[in-house]
């Protein structure tokens, strides 16, 4: 089911703690806008993230987000397109989408959340 023709469907981790506090700290700053954000936890959501062409694996590595066409943006163009739904954060959107700062971020990201699913012992395949 896709979202309103305003709503993104954000798939995250419900088990992951950082996670939770991100959610929060964005609605606190997105104000009226995190009204039109629909939090989905993916916890126990196997068959629902697959019938969207999300593998469970990728939705514990990555944040994915749901547009209002029902397309699935992954990763940083996740992360991009939620926060210039939010005007305090339209600047660092954009700033995380330049050509310099892009690559960097999405290693240090993809290091991060590895770092985490090790020490909770949830890193798929293991």
């Amino acid at each position: 089911m896709a979202p309103t023709a305003e709503t993104l469907r954000v798939f995250y981790d419900g088990s992951c703690p950082s996670c939770i506090r991100d959610r929060r700290q964005y609605e606190k700053l997105a104000g009226r806008a995190a009204g039109n954000v629909e939090w989905v936890d993916i916890t126990g959501r196997d068959e629902e993230l697959q019938s969207l062409g999300i593998h469970p694996d990728d939705a514990l590595q990555e944040l994915h987000v749901q547009d209002s066409k029902g397309h699935i943006h992954r990763e940083l163009d996740a992360y991009i397109l939620l926060m210039s739904r939010a005007p305090v954060l339209k600047p660092l959107a954009w700033l995380i989408g330049l050509p310099l700062i892009r690559p960097v971020l999405a290693r240090a990201y993809h290091a991060m959340v590895t770092r985490r699913l090790e020490r909770t012992g949830r890193m798929p395949g293991k």
